[in-house]
């Protein structure tokens, strides 16, 4: 499990911070949802030069919430696990403000469960 900050972060704020992978200077501002304490988000842009991709590449990344970072890994989830429904649920809970209804009610489509990440503590099993 994560620290519980992250999880009361993930509950106060729309934006996280992610860093895909080894090499990358900077981090992004991304949307990140939590369920049942396991933590995931979806790529928006589907980009082959994206945090989604490096951590495909790399297994590995960051995020940072307020001053902390914390080193994790990310694992795909397969676009037929029953969480995805789940996910595309809490992404319609959390992002339901009027300026981002559009944009969740997108990102919890179908064709984004194949571009959903689960992240897990690095030193996890």
């Amino acid at each position: 499990m994560f620290p519980q900050e992250l999880y009361t972060y993930l509950a106060n704020n729309t934006l996280i911070e992610i860093k895909g992978g080894t090499s990358r200077p900077t981090f992004l501002k991304i949307w990140m949802v939590e369920i049942d304490k396991r933590i995931f988000a979806r790529s928006w842009n589907k980009s082959e030069r994206s945090w989604f991709t490096e951590f495909r590449k790399t297994g590995i990344g960051e995020l940072k919430f307020g001053e902390n970072i914390i080193r994790v890994k990310g694992e795909k989830i397969d676009p037929s696990n029953p969480i995805n429904q789940k996910i595309s649920e809490a992404y319609l809970r959390k992002y339901d403000q009027p300026e981002n209804i559009k944009y969740a009610e997108g990102i919890s489509q179908p064709e984004y469960f194949d571009y959903t990440m689960e992240f897990l503590p690095q030193d996890s099993a």
